[in-house]
């Protein structure tokens, strides 16, 4: 079982790496700040995160951030004993946002967003270039279903994202990396995975989304890769942008000096 559990580290780690270095995510003295919710993914990516550390040939600093939403099912208390466990320095902290703020529906886009900010206001007072986030490749593919049949829009969660004009950068380093690989992944490490109860959860878009891609999976078992794939092979003279349309003359005015017979 260890042999196999380093394998599937080796493999997964190796992806990530791989995201990195083709998206140029992380720079020598990069100060990062890793957002962790205490599930399977921000948990993998903290471990792998650390362990690269020991044998890249760049140094940077992680720091492991929790943002305390006030969920029953989230003990704050067994992500702080995680983090002293692996040894890293870390941060609790809460929303400076209500989560019921008036005249705003909660649900997903809300808890998504108060999280984000907190990040933000954090990493600036942190010194952190970075945020990372336990994005993975089901993730980015999601989004682009989602904005293509919700929103109208062509577009989802890039790699690379840099913010406020280049003074903050979002990267997400499981880009490459598959969800089913990542709960294989903590289960062999034996993290401590909190699982969601969120209620929003069952009837949420994004699974939505999920479903239609595992479906579309028992035709072809590419699917994923292929969406991902798409997003890096646009053939913009096939999309119907207002650049592409063909010029149409306008037709002739008739004349208004014709000579009567």
């Amino acid at each position: 079982m260890k042999d196999d559990t380093n394998g599937l580290s080796y493999f997964v780690t190796k992806k990530v790496g791989k995201a990195i270095w083709d998206y140029r995510m992380i720079q020598d003295g990069d100060r990062i700040l890793l957002a962790v919710s205490g599930g399977k993914d921000s948990l993998s990516l903290l471990r792998i995160m650390k362990e690269r550390m020991k044998f890249v040939p760049i140094k940077y600093e992680i720091i492991a951030c929790h943002v305390d939403m006030g969920f029953e099912w989230v003990k704050k208390e067994s992500l702080v004993e995680h983090f002293e466990k692996e040894g890293v320095r870390y941060v609790v902290t809460q929303p400076s946002d209500p989560l019921n703020k008036e005249g705003e529906t909660f649900g997903c886009f809300w808890c998504s967003w108060i999280r984000r900010k907190r990040f933000f206001a954090l990493a600036k007072e942190l010194g952190c270039s970075k945020i990372a986030l336990g994005h993975h490749l089901d993730d980015i593919t999601e989004t682009l279903l989602m904005n293509l049949f919700f929103n109208g829009e062509v577009c989802t969660m890039r790699p690379y994202q840099e913010m406020f004009g280049g003074e903050l950068a979002l990267i997400r380093p499981l880009a490459y990396v598959e969800e089913q690989e990542l709960a294989r992944l903590a289960e062999r490490l034996e993290l401590p995975v909190i699982k969601s109860q969120c209620p929003y959860a069952k009837t949420s878009k994004r699974r939505l989304a999920k479903g239609m891609i595992r479906e579309a999976e028992q035709h072809n078992k590419n699917v994923k890769k292929n969406i991902f794939r798409s997003l890096q092979r646009v053939r913009p003279e096939y999309l119907l942008g207002y650049e592409n349309l063909p010029v149409i003359p306008r037709a002739a005015k008739p004349s208004t000096n014709l000579k009567r017979d």
